[in-house]
């Protein structure tokens, strides 16, 4: 099992997504995280095929059938870092502009060519390159991989992890540097 920030980071990815492919702002889609539960598992369960078609399926089953009231939240929904996932779903739109910028000098083609999972994904790797210094790089590198894994195409993984390498030694060359033998 994945832990509380591993797990606030995957719900990222989903939220972001949501954020690329709509209209919502951020507020509208964390307020269908924190008070739709069944939606994000739902999501999350169904990411593999489309994400959208699944999230408007699981938002339009959200009641208790016996009682109409909201569904209960599950322990596995409840295990996430809320206050990870609120940081990375309102900065990353905050500093869209900021993270592009270092994505786009590290790329092999446009951002907007990139599959918006493996954006989202990227987008939130660099984010916390350039405003989570207390993270490591192997720790924000390795994340993303795991993320890449779990929702990017086959080899996307790879390709994650070759430009948040790049990002970090722009972003992190002193923390880097400290770390290479000499």
């Amino acid at each position: 099992m994945a832990g509380r920030r591993s797990e606030a980071r995957r719900y990222a990815v989903l939220a972001l997504y949501q954020w690329q492919v709509s209209a919502q702002t951020p507020a509208e889609i964390a307020s269908h995280f924190f008070d739709d539960p069944s939606w994000m598992e739902a999501i999350a369960e169904g990411m593999s095929e489309d994400p959208v078609e699944t999230a408007a399926a699981a938002s339009s089953g959200n009641n208790d059938r016996s009682t109409g009231k909201p569904a209960k939240q599950s322990a596995s929904v409840r295990a996430y870092d809320h206050q990870l996932f609120s940081s990375l779903l309102r900065g990353i739109p905050e500093k869209a502009d900021e993270i592009d910028d270092a994505l786009r000098g590290n790329l092999d083609r446009s951002l907007q060519s990139l599959d918006p999972v493996e954006r989202s994904i990227l987008r939130i790797g660099t984010y916390e390159l350039l405003y989570s210094h207390e993270l490591p790089v192997r720790v924000v590198i390795n994340e993303a991989v795991e993320l890449a894994k779990a929702f990017g195409a086959e080899q996307g993984h790879r390709y994650v992890n070759a430009v948040l390498d790049r990002v970090a030694r722009s972003a992190r060359a002193d923390e880097l540097a400290r770390k290479t033998p000499a």
